[in-house]
């Protein structure tokens, strides 16, 4: 969904109010999806999850180009091992347990993530990764919500 410059500016000015009392930031890489976007999309896919069952769900959030795909923005799954159950990028990562897997600083972030599911159910994680629009490695932050025995996350490219 495309805004006009109008809305932009509009929209950019009334975050520009909001950053000064919000802990976090909500602006997105240019024309990439904004932390809003990424909780929205996020507690779509759970209650997705939730009322279609696992297999129904992760098929569908793992449809590149779908209902949980949105410019630079797509989920994934992981069960609390760090399995990944579902993919919106990368349909070939689906089985692979990444636990030991490391950003470009060396950060092991779905072991981190999978250690943040464990000791709350929302949470917000930073590290870096390959935009799939530009295929160059940004700063990323990732929101997840844990369900049951995994978590579903949504992130933006900062």
């Amino acid at each position: 969904m495309h805004m006009t410059v109008a809305m932009n500016a509009l929209k950019a000015g009334l975050l520009a109010g909001l950053v000064a009392t919000a802990p976090l930031t909500a602006y997105a890489a240019d024309g990439g999806a904004t932390e809003a976007e990424a909780v929205a999309m996020v507690k779509k896919g759970v209650a997705f999850i939730k009322t279609s069952g696992h297999e129904k769900g992760f098929a569908e959030i793992s449809t590149k180009g779908g209902q949980f795909s949105d410019r630079d923005l797509y989920l994934t799954v992981y069960g609390l091992e760090g399995t990944v159950r579902a993919h919106g990028a990368n349909a070939k990562m689906i089985g692979k347990n990444l636990i030991e897997l490391k950003d470009v600083d060396g950060k092991a972030f779905v072991k981190e993530r999978m250690e943040m599911a464990a000791a709350k159910p929302t949470f917000w994680q930073d590290y870096k990764f390959t935009n799939p629009e530009n295929k160059k490695i940004e700063p990323k932050r990732m929101y997840c919500e844990k369900l049951e025995d995994m978590v579903v996350c949504g992130g933006i490219y900062k």
